[in-house]
């Protein structure tokens, strides 16, 4: 059994440096979900704004049409298909197959993002923008040094989630031939026939990465919620 496990381990990884499919694979992996989870976060955040200054103050009418277009479009489609659409037909010119994917994967959650930021900052009370603009704060710096903090400290569990929704839906890259860390271990398949190594390995990257990330957010929410005291 263990020369079996050595010699499956062997030809998996060692054999013609294998190993260096997973180890890049898992780098661009990770490139491309830090790169679209800060245009997630910065295209959701925006949205957010918009939509909640509509629903406080029946502004905005135009952008937030615009706003519950681009929504209704994201959250109704597959991310695969726009995956896809992005990269054979919006972007069919470009050729860095990366920038592509971040866009992609970036524009997706922003949606996801938006709706969780919009509901963060509507739960905090009324009262709270009534305080800020008797203080003198203008409606922006209200929403900015009051609302916006005390709204992510309810959303952050929710936006914790996201990113590792996010993590794990970059593994169809593969699907426009980028070689992200499912693909790396695909690859490795391919040769060696043998899918229980690479895949096995794939899933437990992917499971240490996302535990990393939900520790990383739970510490981040331990502190938040000590501030309060």
């Amino acid at each position: 059994m263990i020369e079996m496990l050595h010699n499956g381990f062997v030809r998996n990884f060692i054999a013609d440096d294998r190993y260096l499919f997973i180890i890049n694979g898992f780098f661009t992996t990770i490139k491309i979900t830090f790169f679209a989870v800060l245009l997630g976060i910065a295209v959701g955040f925006l949205i957010a704004m918009i939509k909640a200054t509509h629903d406080m103050t029946g502004k905005l009418k135009l952008p937030n049409v615009i706003c519950n277009i681009y929504l209704t479009i994201i959250r109704g489609t597959p991310t695969m298909v726009q995956l896809l659409i992005l990269f054979f037909i919006v972007f069919a010119s470009v050729n860095n197959k990366i920038v592509v994917a971040i866009l992609a994967f970036g524009i997706n959650s922003g949606a996801y993002v938006a709706e969780i930021v919009r509901s963060g900052i509507m739960s905090i009370d009324k009262g709270q923008m009534e305080a800020g603009r008797s203080l003198g704060f203008t409606y922006i710096q209200t929403m900015i040094y009051i609302i916006l903090p005390q709204a992510l400290k309810n959303v952050l569990p929710a936006l914790g989630n996201e990113m590792i929704v996010l993590l794990k839906e970059t593994a169809i890259s593969g699907y426009i031939a980028i070689q992200d860390l499912t693909k790396g271990g695909d690859i490795i398949r391919s040769r060696t026939y043998d899918p229980y190594f690479p895949l096995l390995t794939v899933a437990a990257i992917y499971l240490v990465i996302v535990m990393i990330m939900s520790a990383g957010v739970n510490r981040l929410e331990r502190r938040l919620r000590n501030s309060d005291h």
